[in-house]
């Protein structure tokens, strides 16, 4: 999992919570189940028996392997639509490019964001590139879709390249975990991307037997996703593994404690904590796109059929293919 490392975390700022802030119990543990996305890749549907008030902003989120693909194996998506929404594709292991009908698209690679907001409309194509297709190799990710407020939901469309090397990091009062804070902010420390409404999303790495005690706001909602290792959340311990979401209730800080004993495949406990100040507005969300009423659906499928969402650009979008 070679998504941004540091050979000494104790020369990196440190985090910390105030000694009389309120813990947040975990409301919850989920186990998201498998299925197949695009062409047939295999991924984990993280947010699956959550309810979206406890899930809002975010609305649904994916996490893309981890497979190692035999040559000729690799998939994507074909062209497809999108609206009212932003997707945010995070790639821990391998390649993938992305292109949109807008004009924006990219390679992005080990720890890289690519952050599309769709708002109004638009076409994109998500896939790996020729060479890994030929050569096969590892591939593990993760897909989120943030929601838009109502005024926002037909913004112009924008499309943001967030490298890995940008991210803010930054470590536990005892080097015992990485946090690599990809958008928003955590203890001041601000990450790179650009988001619509208050977010924050981060990657953690907690060493075996360490414990992460992160600061957070008390307005936002709070998720941790297990992306590979074993350990506990909150203070009351909840067990978790990989494909485990931990959602919290109400408080000031959100804890992890990694089992000292880990998988040689996965020597920590990796984590994807997201959260953010609730919307509150009504969602209608069917296939490609998320609104708030069923009229606004009925509207948005009607554009795509008429091609008011884009057209397919007849060559690949220069530029942005940067690793």
């Amino acid at each position: 999992m070679p998504a941004v490392s540091v050979s000494d975390l104790l020369v990196l700022p440190r985090v910390s919570a105030r000694p009389d802030a309120a813990p947040r119990p975990v409301v919850g543990v989920t186990d998201a189940p498998g299925g197949l996305e695009g062409e047939g890749f295999p991924v984990r549907r993280a947010f699956a028996g959550v309810s979206y008030a406890a899930l809002d902003p975010f609305i649904h989120m994916d996490q893309m392997g981890e497979v190692e693909y035999a040559p000729g194996e690799p998939k994507g998506t074909p062209w497809h639509p999108h609206r009212g929404f932003e997707t945010v594709t995070y790639i821990i292991d391998g390649i993938f490019e992305h292109q949109d009908s807008n004009g924006g698209g990219g390679r992005i690679t080990d720890g890289d964001t690519q952050w599309m907001t769709a708002g109004s409309g638009l076409l994109h194509i998500e896939k790996p590139p020729e060479s890994l297709v030929v050569s096969g190799g590892l591939f593990h990710g993760l897909q989120l879709w943030v929601n838009l407020p109502s005024r926002l939901k037909m913004a112009p469309p924008r499309y943001q390249d967030i490298r890995a090397r940008e991210v803010a990091l930054i470590t536990t009062s005892d080097g015992g975990a990485l946090i690599r804070v990809i958008a928003g902010e955590l203890d001041g420390h601000a990450g790179p991307g650009v988001t619509h409404t208050p977010i924050t999303v981060l990657h953690a790495s907690v060493a075996p037997g360490a414990r992460l005690v992160l600061p957070w706001r008390a307005d936002f909602n709070a998720l941790g996703y297990v992306l590979s290792g074993r350990g506990t959340a909150g203070a009351d311990r909840r067990p978790v593994r990989m494909g485990n979401l931990a959602v919290f209730g109400a408080g000031d800080t959100i804890e992890f404690t990694a089992d000292a004993s880990q998988e040689t495949r996965s020597p920590n406990l990796e984590l994807y904590i997201l959260g953010g100040e609730p919307i509150r507005e009504p969602v209608a969300a069917y296939g490609p796109f998320v609104m708030n009423t069923r009229a606004e659906l009925v509207q948005a499928f009607e554009d795509f059929n008429a091609g008011r969402l884009g057209t397919i650009p007849a060559e690949p979008h220069p530029g942005h293919d940067i690793l």
